[in-house]
């Protein structure tokens, strides 16, 4: 079965800047009919706009609809505003994260909960939500992290709130399965963004940058958000017979 992106209709969580932006820039060159972009706050209202025009530039129709996606309720109405303006979609993408770098003997709570939330819980109810919206031979990817590879201190309440969406991609694609549609969850190595740089100190961003085994061929050593574009690209398209499956993408970061 042959699959493209060429007048689907897509919606993605967090598609107002970075992997998210770029992806649904990628999606509308490439001839989507229609993408939705969530973004989580005021702070990025502006970028999300940017990105709806750049996507409408390229041909495709677009909304961007903010949402706090840590409640069943939100992911729910995020969901039902994309399909009232664009249709049911044909492929959901969820690259909404949260980094926490602390010792777990001082992670509060309150922290932990927000990990959880953002992490675990709006990935299984973005799941559950996809998989009533997105159309039979569809596809659903969600972005985890390469520390899923990883045996390290610090990133416990990250790298830990993000290890369920594992259980919840490999029970989703079961349950998807007999429609057709394909679930998947794809770990990058650290990333060139914003969301990277607020977390790690001078020594640990040096670290990081040459950690990965092809990091002398990335612009800063880092996974670049182009790398790992392709692959999101690949999995909901020709790639839909790998599902169930968490693949880490990171230049040699991490392995399993």
């Amino acid at each position: 079965m042959t699959r493209s992106i060429k007048d689907k209709t897509i919606f993605i969580a967090g598609g107002a800047k970075n992997l998210g932006g770029l992806l649904a820039r990628d999606f509308a060159a490439a001839g989507a009919k229609a993408i939705a972009a969530h973004y989580n706050s005021a702070a990025s209202a502006a970028e999300a706009e940017a990105t709806v025009a750049a996507v409408r530039a390229a041909g495709a129709k677009a909304i961007a609809i903010q949402a706090d996606l840590t409640t069943a309720a939100a992911v729910t109405r995020f969901f039902s505003e994309a399909e009232a303006a664009l249709g049911r979609p044909d492929i959901a993408i969820n690259t909404v994260g949260k980094v926490l770098k602390k010792p777990i003997s001082e992670i509060s709570e309150a922290e932990y909960d927000e990990m959880s939330d953002v992490n675990a819980k709006a990935a299984f109810f973005f799941l559950k939500e996809a998989g009533r919206a997105v159309q039979d031979n569809g596809a659903i990817c969600t972005l985890v992290t390469s520390l899923l590879g990883a045996y390290t201190p610090f990133y416990s309440s990250y790298a830990g709130t993000k290890a369920p969406v594992e259980h919840f991609t490999r029970a989703a694609s079961k349950e998807f399965g007999a429609r057709g549609i394909s679930v998947t969850a794809i770990g990058p190595g650290p990333m060139d963004t914003p969301f990277f740089y607020g977390q790690e100190a001078p020594d640990a961003q040096a670290y990081h940058k040459s950690a990965a085994a092809l990091s002398g061929f990335s612009k800063t050593g880092l996974t670049d958000i182009e790398d790992i574009a392709p692959w999101i690209r690949f999995l909901v398209t020709e790639g839909w017979w790998m599902t169930g499956q968490t693949i880490l993408v990171n230049g040699g970061y991490t392995t399993k």
